[in-house]
């Protein structure tokens, strides 16, 4: 097994219809307005940008975006990343109901020299941090939808 490689889904409820979700998500330059652990979007063009992020623990993990699939009409955002973490992440939003369901799928090898050298004891505690990354997002998705 590969300590350094983590597979992550999150399925977030939101109460809102899956276009206005769509739209929220795509805009990742928003991110910060709304999703605290996501510290910098920084648009380097149209497809690329380098996001800062850091969690409950006290490291950030800079990497860079590259969009890869942008399908509104399937609901679908898919980037790959490379930097600290080296991989994939997509969006994939639908109807639920009265709202929306955004699933988030993740697959990443961890690249930061810190995290490596913890690999092992430390991935329970990075999972969970994750695991909070992603709560937090959805609360402050849902909250910004309702505000707007």
């Amino acid at each position: 097994m590969d300590w350094t490689r983590y597979r992550f889904r999150s399925l977030w409820a939101l109460p809102a219809p899956p276009a206005r979700v769509y739209d929220a998500l795509e805009r990742a330059e928003d991110y910060p307005r709304w999703w605290r652990q996501v510290r910098e979007v920084n648009r380097v063009d149209s497809a690329t940008a380098v996001i800062r992020v850091r969690s409950l623990l006290p490291y950030d993990l800079t990497f860079t975006a590259r969009e890869v699939r942008r399908d509104a009409a399937a609901g679908v955002l898919e980037i790959a990343m490379a930097g600290d973490i080296d991989g994939w992440a997509r969006w994939t939003v639908t109807a639920d109901g009265s709202g929306a369901l955004a699933r988030y799928d993740q697959v990443v090898q961890v690249d930061k020299p810190l995290l490596r050298r913890f690999a092992v004891p430390g991935r329970p505690v990075f999972r969970l941090n994750h695991r909070l990354m992603m709560r937090a997002g959805r609360r402050g998705l849902a909250a910004y939808l309702q505000a707007v």
